[in-house]
């Protein structure tokens, strides 16, 4: 799915997570099949959005840094996602807080990040932190439903 807007796609990641700087090709993949899965229950007319939203990104620095996206430093490349997240054209700032949003999920639903984060999820919720005992899961889980 992001085979020719994959470099734009990493560099927006980078620069909204900066810890996916340190992953590896095949946690890059999980990244791109998660947010590929999310985007395969949307109608097509989304999914060519966010694609023309991506290249929209790439070429938009052109006009104020004579570069595109993927060629800016660290620096400037957040300075752009600000200014598209704060941008006074709705569908700016709706373009950029729905790609926030997929890279996000595609960075932390991976399990190694719930690992990395500490998250562990437990059908019996806020007691396991507050250390309540007794119940299994399996009792908690009826309770539930």
């Amino acid at each position: 799915m992001f085979s020719d807007t994959r470099d734009i796609l990493r560099a927006i990641a980078t620069t909204v997570v900066p810890e996916a700087k340190a992953l590896a090709e095949s946690e890059w993949e999980d990244v791109e099949r998660i947010i590929a899965s999310a985007l395969s229950k949307r109608p097509p007319v989304i999914v060519r959005q966010v694609m023309l939203f991506l290249r929209t990104v790439q070429r938009l620095p052109l006009l104020r840094y004579g570069a595109r996206f993927t060629s800016l430093d660290d620096a400037r490349r957040a300075q752009v996602l600000n200014w598209l997240q704060d941008n006074r054209i709705f569908l700016l700032r709706k373009g950029m807080w729905g790609l926030r949003t997929l890279v996000l999920m595609g960075y932390y639903a991976r399990p190694a990040a719930a690992d990395e984060i500490g998250y562990r999820a437990n059908a019996r919720g806020w007691e396991v932190a507050r250390g309540s005992a007794g119940k299994s899961d399996q009792d908690a889980a009826r309770e539930i439903r």
